[in-house]
């Protein structure tokens, strides 16, 4: 690891060591002998680019994954972190972006599930109350802790979440884009915690992709790369952009740019604005017959809710014109009616019916009424051609769609849209998400021979390689808004990744 500076008295016990950490995955080296030192009193935040392999490092720490090598101590002793239970006994505190709180408790409780004070086998409510309205009130909520969570807004569970973690007495707490769902007020209050924590001798591990919160609350921060930790700043001497550049890499190579043919002419999808008040303001993207438009951008910048809302699934205000008409896509049934088609991100929750088999799931959009209603032949016929031009790899069209390989489960999600017919827009969210690298080509190779038929693409990927490799523009979304459109024939992938990361363009930055 490259130190370029020192935080902290070097004299101190590592609150938290992390050493040779290494997870494997099918196909996958998520953490390659990462590390990461966290001192006593320290606000360290982790950086990466997405797949960097943070939220890795991070299950094992919560103790959700187990490490394949390497060894965690705490305060100098070492820990096996066998389960969540295990690594909130030790101290360790994660606050996911993606928040785990039940629902349908209130407030209160979720504060203290399992630990409500009690006389007895009965809980003392009104104990309760006051150690859960003591928490909130130290991060700033001014919502009554009787509420029940899935009624408040996202910022209010956010703050619930953040509250729950000083209700433990955690040595480390770990905080995952805590802004990405608050406002400005909020994350100021976030900020008072935190440093408040600190001064108690706490240590916090702050993950975010904003550059100025990083290097305002931060002490040091360590960056990783493609599951490796690369280099560890003192945030007091660092500047953004050398962060940037460590997660970026100096090696970044020109990308490989697509080598087909240039669609031109009118557009045919022309997303005039979606909008969802603190989500989400797209404007101005267009999609032409024919092209593959990528949609780059960190987890929260917007692409899965841009999606969504072309597909009529989200509360999202949309205003689009498709091939010069104006339809409402007001529910996933007409966005399907106009001719758009999604392939969600989760697969086997959003995208089949795991139970069901392989010609029920491809034909499901075609029959026009529940797969299990309609004759076992009717299935077949209408899912054969698809699934048979796709190139799935089944035993059996009565085999179970959830016994297929990952990259065979994409494909009959695609199956089902052709075997509708009648495909004019077809969006994808994350399609080669678990895929092998044959897999992924093959994937993309039928997303291209769709394009050539006359379909507009849109992709949402982390990759950034993929997009620059398969699509014919790159729009980059920021924070909820589309900052920047480039081509990858001509732009080097370096350049689109500092905007992805910053949100800024060459322009911008030159003009500032």
């Amino acid at each position: 690891m490259n130190a370029s500076g020192t935080g902290g008295p070097s004299e101190l016990t590592p609150r938290l060591s992390m050493r040779g950490i290494v997870k494997r995955f099918p196909g996958t080296l998520a953490n390659d002998h990462a590390e990461l030192t966290v001192l006593p009193g320290e606000t360290h935040c982790l950086l990466g680019e997405n797949g960097a392999g943070k939220s890795t490092l991070m299950k094992i720490l919560a103790g959700s994954l187990q490490p394949d090598e390497g060894e965690i101590r705490l305060d100098g002793e070492p820990v096996r972190l066998t389960s969540p239970q295990a690594g909130m006994a030790a101290g360790i505190s994660v606050i996911y972006q993606e928040l785990d709180l039940v629902p349908d408790l209130t407030v209160a409780q979720n504060l203290l599930l399992g630990r409500a004070p009690a006389r007895g086998p009965v809980i003392r409510r009104g104990r309760r109350a006051e150690l859960a309205r003591e928490a909130i009130d130290r991060v700033g909520g001014d919502f009554p802790v009787n509420a029940v969570v899935r009624e408040l807004p996202i910022a209010a569970q956010q703050l619930t979440a953040i509250a729950r973690a000083l209700t433990t007495q955690a040595r480390v707490i770990v905080m995952d884009e805590p802004s990405a769902t608050l406002g400005e007020n909020d994350l100021r209050k976030v900020f008072d915690v935190i440093r408040s924590l600190t001064a108690e001798g706490r240590s916090v591990i702050y993950i975010s992709h904003r550059m100025d919160e990083v290097m305002e609350i931060g002490d040091r921060a360590t960056v990783m790369r493609d599951g490796r930790s690369v280099s560890v700043h003192d945030l007091a001497r660092a500047t953004p952009d050398e962060l940037v550049a460590a997660m970026i890499g100096e090696s970044r190579e020109l990308v490989r740019p697509t080598d087909r043919p240039r669609p031109e002419g009118p557009a045919l999808l022309e997303i005039r604005r979606v909008h969802r008040p603190g989500l989400i303001d797209v404007r101005d993207i267009e999609v032409r017959p024919g092209e593959v438009a990528g949609l780059a951008g960190l987890g929260g910048a917007g692409r899965t809710t841009l999606l969504s809302a072309l597909f009529g699934d989200t509360g999202a205000s949309v205003s689009v014109r498709l091939d010069g008409a104006e339809p409402r896509l007001s529910s996933p049934a007409a966005a399907v009616r106009a001719g758009f088609a999604l392939v969600p991100e989760n697969r086997k929750e959003q995208g089949l019916m795991p139970g069901l088999s392989v010609a029920r799931n491809a034909a499901v959009t075609a029959l026009g009424r529940p797969p299990w209603l309609a004759p076992h032949t009717t299935g077949r016929r209408r899912a054969t051609p698809a699934l048979s031009g796709l190139g799935v790899k089944y035993s059996s069209p009565d085999q179970p769609v959830g016994k297929l390989s990952g990259g065979n489960q994409q494909k009959v999600v695609l199956a089902k849209w052709i075997a509708k017919g009648g495909l004019r827009v077809l969006l994808l969210d994350e399609p080669t998400r678990g895929l092998d690298v044959g897999a992924k080509a093959d994937l993309y190779r039928q997303v291209r021979h769709l394009a050539d038929q006359g379909v507009a693409v849109l992709l949402a990927s982390s990759e950034l390689n993929e997009l620059t490799a398969n699509a014919d523009r790159v729009w980059v979304l920021h924070e909820g808004r589309n900052v920047a459109c480039y081509d990858p024939r001509t732009t080097d992938e370096a350049t689109i990744a500092h905007t992805v990361i910053t949100g800024e363009t060459p322009a911008t930055k030159a003009a500032s």
